[in-house]
């Protein structure tokens, strides 16, 4: 027996009066073609890829407990480093839904921040989110608690959690020696109905629908005199964690109507090294630093379904600082064309990323232009 979970297919239902089991699956794989700069000559980044290769399991019992074990198997290969935007391990929690006034999700899964970084991937006509919402500068799951209750038919959703604090690397078991956590929240709210995790206007809304959400989160994780964070676990620009204060807060807008759909998301990063010779301050002195740094950015995004040709358009722009301590930003051009072979549960996808500026002196790319295109599938 099949069933219909939003817009993608579970091919195996098991279930009893109070238990049901759903079972799906994910492939997605692409060439990527890179368009180095003069002078470079590395083109290892030309190569097919398969990106995704998942089983979820989903159950309910008795519309009191929820649970998801999502795997992904090809990046459960990464011996060392991982990546944010798709880890090997995406879901592993329970929900516990008994209380009238709130629901609670224990385990390791995405955190309540930024629509983007909620929004599940088969539903975006991109291979890759925007820099600011990858993971690189905040993580995007850990292992923890998380309070959560909607209003007004779910118009109103809001969060509360508290978190290890080493996003995904939290799974490698004990936290780091300041034995700080994170704390995150959020509320968004949606107008004139409730609205999904989407970026597209599938169904082509007739009224104009519109989301705001606003999130924040904090971690103070001072390490103690000669300790260290475990290895990769502060990410490719070294402030995923930092060893002090960590303040990200930002808001995102969404809007649908008529198959045209638009987000907009911004967010700041402040840290507060505990060290002034920590490397993030840049060697600067506390005069000119004050003791902390300002990082963060903006995306807006565009897209259009044609429903009679089964195809999505879309066109993003997005700037990126990651230090205000040091000179320049970076700022990328996207474009997405996506065609459905059966809706969002078999794509052809491509993608189209075009780097206008970058900060040279701390994420210098090798390459000004690159091309994705492949096929996603819902199992």
């Amino acid at each position: 027996m099949a069933c219909v979970s939003g817009l993608v297919q579970a091919q195996v239902t098991i279930g009893t009066a109070d238990h049901v089991v759903e079972i799906k699956g994910r492939l997605s794989t692409y060439y990527n073609q890179r368009f180095l700069k003069d002078g470079e000559e590395d083109q290892k980044k030309d190569r097919f890829k398969l990106r995704d290769a998942q089983i979820n399991i989903e159950g309910r019992v008795r519309d009191i407990w929820e649970y998801e074990i999502q795997v992904d198997f090809p990046d459960l290969a990464n011996d060392g480093e991982v990546d944010p935007a798709n880890p090997g391990l995406m879901d592993a929690y329970v929900i516990y839904k008994g209380f009238n006034f709130m629901n609670v999700k224990v385990g390791y899964g995405k955190l309540p921040y930024s629509r983007s970084s909620l929004t599940p991937f088969p539903y975006s006509p991109y291979w890759q989110r925007a820099q600011i919402a990858r993971g690189d500068l905040f993580s995007r799951r850990d292992v923890g608690v998380t309070l959560f209750q909607d209003f007004w038919q779910s118009r109103i959703n809001v969060y509360a959690g508290a978190y290890t604090g080493l996003g995904e690397y939290s799974l490698r078991g004990n936290n780091d020696a300041s034995g700080g956590l994170e704390y995150i929240g959020r509320v968004d709210f949606s107008y004139p109905a409730a609205s999904k995790k989407r970026e597209i206007d599938y169904v082509h809304t007739p009224v104009p629908l519109f989301s705001v959400g606003l999130n924040g989160r904090y971690a103070n994780k001072k390490l103690p005199e000669g300790e260290e964070f475990p290895e990769y676990s502060q990410g490719e620009y070294g402030m995923s964690v930092i060893d002090g204060k960590k303040y990200v807060y930002g808001m995102d807008f969404s809007v649908q109507y008529q198959g045209f759909s638009g987000q907009f998301e911004i967010h700041q990063v402040r840290g507060e090294p505990q060290d002034p010779a920590n490397q993030l301050l840049l060697g600067l002195s506390s005069d000119k630093t004050e003791g902390y740094f300002l990082a963060g950015g903006y995306y807006g995004q565009l897209s259009y379904f044609a429903k009679d040709i089964k195809t999505i358009l879309s066109v993003r722009y997005e700037q990126l600082n990651l230090n205000d301590l040091a000179d320049g930003d970076s700022k990328r051009f996207c474009a997405a064309l996506a065609y459905q072979l059966k809706g969002f549960d078999a794509m052809i996808k491509a993608q189209y990323f075009n780097v206008i500026s970058e900060e040279e002196t701390i994420d210098a790319l090798k390459w000004k232009e690159q091309i994705r295109v492949g096929l996603t599938l819902n199992l």
